[in-house]
């Protein structure tokens, strides 16, 4: 079972995002501030959840919730800044959008800049610790796959509705014979080396 607080008394808003390792599409980032007796079994990091108990968990979070918000960069915004920055740009768009300003950000992974007037505490694997980062990833993740099957919709071809925007062998031959999209990300590694 998840931690519902790493602090006693302060308000907490978990942190989190979804598709840095992606060849296309946005980078999300999702804040959520949890009821101190929130609790849910399944509840845990996005990536060991099949797609229907994300979505299922979606609808629990954001009726439950004291607070949530979504934010996201695009892939030109990437290019320009490099993903570890749009990511931790998107987590504080998204804390800029929550309703109720949080006492403490809970960041997972070990990077993130200062959110101007607010401590953070950054938790390696924090999405399988806490409940307010697990399900800041449950919305980031649900909302950016919202949005690539959106996408699909345009450029079919590269599989998105299936892969995400993740490197999949198909998404991989179809940039080598299709080349990229305004979509995709040009300065990731893998990119120059599949349109060789």
């Amino acid at each position: 079972m998840l931690l519902s607080h790493f602090t006693e008394n302060l308000t907490e808003a978990g942190c989190d995002e979804a598709g840095r390792g992606c060849l296309a599409g946005p980078v999300f980032a999702a804040a959520v501030i949890l009821p101190r007796d929130f609790r849910d079994e399944i509840l845990t990091d996005s990536k060991q959840l099949s797609e229907k108990q994300r979505d299922r968990l979606r609808s629990i979070i954001e009726i439950n919730a004291i607070a949530w918000a979504v934010a996201s960069l695009d892939a030109e915004t990437i290019d320009e800044i490099n993903i570890l920055s749009a990511s931790i740009l998107a987590m504080h768009l998204a804390v800029g959008r929550l309703k109720f300003e949080p006492q403490l950000l809970l960041i997972d992974g070990n990077r993130f800049k200062p959110f101007p007037g607010i401590p953070h505490q950054c938790i390696v694997k924090g999405d399988e610790k806490y409940l307010s980062i697990a399900a800041a990833s449950v919305l980031a993740k649900t909302h950016r796959d919202d949005f690539m099957k959106q996408l699909h919709e345009k450029h079919p071809i590269y599989g998105w509705k299936n892969n995400k925007g993740y490197p999949s062998k198909n998404h991989r031959e179809m940039i080598a014979e299709h080349g990229i999209t305004p979509y995709h990300r040009k300065t990731f590694r893998m990119l120059p080396s599949i349109l060789k």
